[in-house]
């Protein structure tokens, strides 16, 4: 946080919780010593404050955590800013110090006011510069305002007119919570609370909580210097209180296993394909399914099962969508739907499908289990910054959920069997809660689910569990989030089979392994899934992304899918090493059985797609701890016996 009160702007960050912060002698000192005035006084306060985690560089750097100080301004920043490398290369006079994006925008506007725009034209200047989404406010040494910025909308405020007040928060829900606390309410009485639309900005007076707000991003001949700005005052020192606290939170450091760029070397080696007894296996004639594939059946022909009795399934349209979306569209600005967005190509097409086809107000809402990787989280960034989108990011403990999947990857090298891979997964299900959850808190009556997920099947998952499902009833279900009662009693038989023949299992994760459970396949959801109205047309999506939001694509793979997940070139390399298949196979035999590609363009894909992805491997067992032991994974790995001949 950072506070200013009458003198210097005091700041104090470190890498731990914000539970842990609040309760810190360090925190209780400095709300003391810069928030207490003597009764009479009139000196004005400010506080702002933030807790996340590091978007670029090392959290163990303090200079990378929030607030940012730079070039006399204390910043906190909702977002990224993706194209922050090439500023830097485009602004060569512009000195950097630190590894955060936010430090290019910071910079940015005091390189444009030194050359004598006014303030408020030099932040225009500088949202023009950037890329991604960002939501801001800025302190400043030399004004006696604060600056309350965003592009995408991701900012709102209240005001008190009877303590003279104003309160701001990156959600609205944050600050109805807040002012309809029973010892607050007649302070905010009558108040509503606002949002700052994107594109928008505003002054606030530190002294007179008076607001000018301005428009960023107008074009230069329009940017007049003669809208009101900022007061100036003289220089206030800037205070970084955080070092002499920094023995006091030394056991209390969030540990984070922050991943390093890997090159190939020679343990890289070890990552095997057995391609030539791969491409022995008897593969469906009419898909790319192979003999391997739990339950697979051949017909005289053969034509597997899948291939005889596909699902039956046919997008209902765009009119059909648009036609569901006229029932929630509002006129008055409000958003209207809440769109899931994970940072993969199909959820990132479908937020521009319904902002810019179907002319809805959608808010973004992404769930961080600790797998959201930093190119899915820029990916994001991106489209929510250009189509001025509010995005909504519900983060997990992170180091919690992460020592989860190292705690459950580690049980299973024990005894490793397929059944089980779908537990390294479990902390992402709770996706689906918290999505209910946040479609409540906005107020919104539709949730768009953006999977293409009747490609995406995912039937080998549990049928490595023993567990089969016909395919004819299988087709009248969306998900295997509506089965019945039967296949989820099994499922959790076999995993209480598999729990009791290793208790490595039976750890703490259990708790949260139950949670996702429950959140994937007993929580009612009344979701609108955006690919069964659409059909899927993976050139158009691919060309859309990259040329409207220069969408960006994996260093060490060709595929466009699964790039955002940080999990999944993990259990499609053990999938591959031992079955032969992996997902790759069962979304190009659903293709080929839509008539969208041929068998022979699927198995060119499948054979580049499971290319095994080093680095991607290395930076998931790097981020979980187990970056160290990669060389003893792998080798397990491998010794699996083979559902083939190798």
């Amino acid at each position: 946080m950072a506070v200013v009160n009458g003198g210097p702007i005091q700041v104090l960050k470190q890498a731990i919780p914000a539970s842990v912060m609040v309760d810190s002698r360090a925190f209780r000192e400095m709300i003391r010593e810069t928030l207490h005035t003597e009764k009479g006084t009139s000196t004005s306060r400010t506080l702002i404050g933030h807790s996340r985690l590091v978007t670029n560089g090392a959290q163990e750097n303090n200079s990378n955590n929030q607030p940012v100080i730079a070039d006399g301004m204390v910043a906190i920043h909702n977002g990224i800013i993706t194209n922050d490398a090439l500023l830097w290369k485009q602004f060569p006079a512009l000195r950097r110090e630190y590894e955060i994006d936010t430090e290019v925008l910071l910079k940015l506007i005091r390189m444009y006011a030194a050359e004598g725009r006014s303030l408020t034209n030099a932040v225009r200047a500088a949202f023009r510069d950037i890329q991604g989404y960002a939501s801001v406010a800025v302190l400043f040494d030399d004004q006696n305002d604060l600056l309350l910025a965003t592009n995408n909308g991701s900012l709102y405020w209240v005001r008190s007119p009877v303590s003279k007040m104003v309160v701001f928060a990156s959600e609205e829900f944050i600050l109805r919570t807040l002012i309809e606390r029973r010892d607050l309410r007649a302070m905010f009485a009558g108040e509503t609370v606002e949002r700052i639309q994107p594109g928008h900005a505003t002054w606030v007076g530190l002294n007179s909580l008076d607001s000018r707000p301005f428009m960023l991003g107008l074009d230069k001949e329009h940017a007049t210097g003669d809208l009101p700005g900022p007061r100036i005052i003289g220089r206030r020192e800037i205070v970084d209180r955080s070092a002499q606290y920094d023995a006091e939170f030394a056991d209390k450091r969030i540990r984070v296993f922050t991943p390093v760029v890997f090159s190939p070397g020679d343990n890289a080696c070890l990552l095997t394909q057995h391609l030539d007894a791969v491409k022995k296996l008897k593969r469906c004639t009419r898909c790319v399914l192979p003999e391997t594939y739990p339950f697979i059946r051949f017909d005289e022909n053969g034509v597997c099962y899948q291939c005889r009795h596909p699902r039956q399934f046919v997008p209902k349209g765009h009119d059909a969508l648009a036609a569901e979306m006229d029932k929630v569209r509002r006129g008055d600005g409000k958003p209207d739907c809440l769109v899931a967005v994970s940072g993969g190509r199909d959820s990132i097409y479908g937020l521009h499908y319904m902002k810019t086809v179907l002319g809805m107000n959608p808010i973004a809402y992404t769930y961080d289990w600790g797998m959201v990787t930093d190119l899915a989280r820029r990916n994001i960034s991106r489209i929510c910054g250009k189509l001025g989108v509010e995005h909504i990011l519900v983060s997990a403990d992170i180091n919690r959920k992460r020592d989860n999947i190292r705690k459950n990857i580690s049980a299973w090298l024990k005894r490793p069997d397929l059944g089980v891979i779908p537990l390294f997964m479990a902390g992402d299900k709770t996706f689906f809660y918290y999505a209910k959850k946040v479609q409540d808190q906005v107020g919104v009556d539709q949730v768009i689910w953006c999977s293409g997920s009747w490609l995406e099947g995912a039937d080998f998952k549990w049928s490595f569990c023993g567990v089969h499902r016909d395919r004819d009833i299988e087709a009248k279900r969306a998900d295997a989030s509506n089965s019945g009662f039967g296949f989820k009693l099994r499922l959790l038989m076999y995993y209480g089979k598999q729990f009791l023949l290793n208790p490595s299992y039976l750890n703490s994760t259990l708790i949260d392994t139950m949670f996702g459970f429950y959140s994937y396949y007993m929580l009612p959801r009344n979701f609108t899934y955006l690919y069964s109205y659409l059909p899927w047309n993976e050139e158009t999506i691919i060309d859309t992304l990259v040329k409207e939001y220069d969408w960006e694509l994996s260093g060490d793979t060709k595929q466009t899918w699964r790039i955002g997940d940080g999990t999944a070139s993990f259990y499609n390399y053990i999938y591959h090493c031992v079955a032969g298949f992996s997902e790759n196979d069962t979304f190009r035999s659903e293709q080929v059985r839509r008539g969208m590609i041929t068998r022979e363009q699927a198995l060119e894909h499948v054979t580049y797609e499971n290319i095994p992805r080093y680095e991607s491997i290395k930076w998931y067992l790097s981020i979980i701890g187990l970056g160290d032991e990669f060389n003893r994974v792998i080798s397990i790995i491998n010794s699996i016996p083979k559902h083939y001949s190798a």
